[in-house]
């Protein structure tokens, strides 16, 4: 082995202490083309100590992957795995030798660190269990330097002791396909050459262990990246900054949830105020005697159901709700952002209500009218019923029985399609099932609620125990909601047709994603973080969905990212994609309907913002982050003209962070260009700061990615330009660490609010829910989450 150059670090010999610590680099992130070898010099100027004896660091195991594998849990994949030849020993064969460590996603890779373990191609030998075990406990060795010993030979495919260009664009390419990246074979062999530009300074044809190491530390310090940005670290044990005055959990609870709390607790008292009242009322009459408590409990229930029927229709006239939320005074207090959670909400309270008011009526109430004394039934209700007392069946056949049942039956099916398994067509459910679910039949179904308020009125007209009609309050309760809701709809019906839109540009994106860019109607305005409605005749004239505007409001069009969720959105698809296929441009003729108001409009409330977006999810953020820097070039501009009124009436966010996770590298071309203009803005630099994350790619440090990274930063020092996502937005490795990142926030911050945007699954909508909650009782800074609804 050659002399290692005179530009290595020193701490590239072969000697190894658990407690050494290696002075590692901070790569320069300037490469000076007059001097190709300026970087790898820059690297030994500012140098960093990080203890080597940290196993992730470089290493061969999935930490993420219940907490990391132990030597017992290979041992029982032996054991599990294991045949018997002839009266030799257990083996196992080469092929399970990925499954036994825990890579069973990545069999390649585990193939070729198994080559680099036993020296050796030949893989018609099993592996014996001291075999596994002496392999492991070197994959698993404290010490750094032998861990990058195994890595180096996995790259040294001819087993020479030393590296070629061919054997790193070999390592490349299989790091690629183990993390689900696409790379060509051309790409593949320019970054072999970048890295052998770099570390073959003598122009040898091949690199050895020293200048191998060093690549892997300068990716280990990270500091190409820093550049003033969050540090985002994989240490969950991050100590968070700490305030000097806790606040109380149970302070921090109120001030977020008082405005929901004191919304669903009016509707409680009202609720049982009604059922309190009427309760009462029917204690004192004479049907009480013969139908006892079952009847004061069914005519409260009917009383909160006629107040509920009129109240649900209220949180999904959108237009109403759009126009409200404008208005800082009552937006303050009512939570406009909660509103299809508050419909959800009534529509139980309508269950109950149905349960009780139906149970205790064909359960209790009608059994005591039919078997009741003849005596007291005379004396009491007889002249209700003609004098006749009618058998349980008689009863049932009545105009007003029957139509009660009739819309128990409708909404019984109306609210059981619109739960949540049925209406998003989960896997879960049957086939047989699944076939008749979805949003059509959500969408469908939940118009059975026409004839269900029209059987309410006929049902509340024929009551047998009244003919006042004051106490028939049915039509009062819901007279305003529903002229408030039909005038929404025809209103809605009218305005999109006159919003006559062209269309400007398509795309196409991998991952079935349409890009759709309409011509901005006259007479349109919008905020950002608001969305519309897009319907597709040549569909359905019925269907509309809603979509996010990732276009700014100062824009002369709108956009839209539709990803194929559904029946409906495959067949936009679809249609796009033979228009756009043929060459013609022919596209379908498209509808819209809006703006309409959202949680993200909510952003303006707040000087530092945090947008995180799952997927598809980021498409509200990204109109949000071209109006800040909009509303900052407008800024800057009217610091120039101090009266300019219209930029003193507009407030916007002093600091934008966001957070994007996908799981496919393919998703990043949905906003690359949106990504590199506002990367380009000189504003940006200082308000708006990108996070992206790719959760595809295994965690930094581990083995399977350490190259990537490795190329990643190499890339990104030359060209600016993240070789992953090709914007000039950094791109994370594998998921984000939460704690951390609200951690380092928190530290930034002190003292701050700060919104908290969140599109996606549920499922992380909780953990960041209760990141919220934690940080803004431990720090000084108080957390405020919100989380897209539509």
């Amino acid at each position: 082995m050659e002399a290692q150059p005179a530009s290595l670090s020193p701490s590239s010999s072969s000697s190894c202490s658990t407690n050494d610590n290696i002075m590692l680099p901070s790569f320069s992130p300037v490469w000076i083309e007059s001097d190709k070898t300026e970087p790898l010099q820059a690297v030994n100027q500012e140098e960093a100590s990080i203890p080597m004896s940290d196993i992730g660091l470089l290493r061969f195991m999935d930490l993420t992957a219940n907490g990391g594998m132990r030597w017992e849990d290979v041992e029982d994949w032996f054991d599990l795995l294991s045949i018997t030849l002839g009266q030799t020993e257990s083996v196992i064969k080469w092929s399970d030798f990925g499954l036994c460590i825990g890579m069973k996603q990545s069999q390649e890779f585990a193939n070729q660190l198994l080559r680099a373990l036993r020296k050796s191609k030949d893989r018609n030998f099993g592996i014996t269990k001291a075999e596994l075990q002496s392999y492991w406990s070197r994959m698993t060795d404290p010490c750094f330097n032998s861990r990058m010993q195994i890595f180096f030979d996995m790259c040294d495919r001819n087993m020479e002791g030393r590296i070629t260009e061919i054997d790193i664009k070999q390592t490349i390419t299989l790091g690629a396909t183990t993390n689900k990246l696409f790379l060509t074979p051309e790409e593949a062999e320019d970054y072999a050459a970048l890295v052998m530009e770099l570390l073959d300074t003598e122009k040898r044809g091949y690199i050895e262990l020293p200048q191998f190491e060093t690549l892997i530390k300068m990716n280990l310090s990270k500091a190409s990246f820093s550049q003033n940005h969050l540090s985002i670290r994989h240490d969950p044990y991050h100590n968070f900054d700490q305030v000097q005055e806790p606040n109380s959990r149970i302070n921090i609870l109120f001030r977020t949830y008082w405005r929901r709390a004191w919304i669903v607790l009016l509707w409680l008292i009202i609720c049982s105020a009604l059922f309190t009242w009427k309760f009462l009322q029917y204690r004192h009459r004479a049907a009480f005697q013969v139908m006892g408590y079952c009847l004061s409990s069914a005519k409260g229930a009917a009383e909160t159901l006629k107040f509920n029927m009129a109240l649900i229709l209220l949180p999904v006239c959108r237009n109403t709700i759009t126009w409200l939320r404008r208005n800082r005074s009552i937006n303050s207090i009512i939570p406009f952002n909660d509103t299809i959670n508050f419909h959800k909400l009534i529509a139980g309270g309508i269950v109950v209500g149905v349960i009780l008011h139906g149970g205790c009526h064909l359960a209790c109430d009608l059994p005591r009218i039919s078997d009741s004394d003849h005596v007291i039934f005379g004396q009491t209700i007889a002249a209700r019923f003609g004098y006749h007392q009618p058998s349980y069946f008689e009863i049932l056949t009545t105009k007003e029985v029957a139509s009660g049942i009739g819309m128990v039956i409708l909404m019984a099916i109306a609210f059981s399609l619109a739960t949540r398994w049925p209406r998003r067509g989960s896997p879960s459910l049957p086939n047989s099932v699944r076939n008749v679910t979805g949003y059509n039949t959500f969408w469908y179904s939940h118009h059975l609620l026409i004839p269900v308020y029209a059987l309410l009125i006929f049902h509340s007209i024929f009551l047998f125990l009244t003919n006042n009609v004051t106490e028939k309050t049915t039509l009062m309760y819901i007279a305003i909601p529903v002229l408030l809701y039909t005038g929404e709809r025809v209103f809605r019906a009218i305005r999109s047709g006159f919003y006559e839109v062209e269309m400007s540009k398509v795309c196409i994106y991998r991952g079935k994603v349409l890009s759709l860019k309409l011509h901005k109607p006259k007479g349109f305005k919008y905020l950002s973080g608001m969305y519309i409605f897009i319907q597709c005749p040549q569909i359905s004239p019925f269907e509309w969905h809603p979509f996010s505007l990732t276009s700014g409001p100062e824009d002369d069009y709108l956009s839209v990212h539709i990803r194929t969720a559904g029946d409906w959105s495959y067949q936009i698809y679809s249609l796009f994609q033979e228009a756009t296929l043929s060459g013609l441009n022919n596209y379908p003729k498209v509808h819209i309907d809006g703006p309409y108001g959202a949680a993200s409009q909510d952003h303006i409330k707040y000087d530092i913002i945090v947008l995180i977006g799952l997927g598809i999810g980021a498409t509200p953020f990204i109109g949000i982050l071209k109006d800040i820097v909009n509303s900052a070039q407008n800024s800057s501009h009217c610091d120039r003209h101090s009266g300019c009124r219209e930029c003193s009436s507009r407030k916007s966010p002093l600091k934008a962070y966001l957070f994007w996770v996908t799981r496919e590298q393919s998703s990043f071309e949905w906003f690359r260009d949106i990504m590199k203009e506002l990367s380009n803005s000189k504003e940006k630099q200082s308000i708006v700061e990108m996070h992206s994350f790719l959760t595809s790619v295994y965690q930094e440090g581990d083995a399977r990615s350490v190259l990537i990274s490795a190329i990643q930063a190499l890339h990104y020092a030359k060209n600016g330009i993240d070789f992953v996502s090709r914007t000039p937005v950094r791109t994370h490795f594998s998921r984000p660490n939460w704690s951390s990142i609200f951690s380092e926030l928190a530290c930034r911050h002190r003292g701050a609010r700060i919104g908290v945007f969140y599109c996606g699954a549920s499922t992380l909508a909780k953990e960041l829910q209760g990141m919220c909650t934690k940080f803004s009782s431990k720090t000084s800074a108080r957390f405020v989450f919100h989380k897209e609804n539509y």
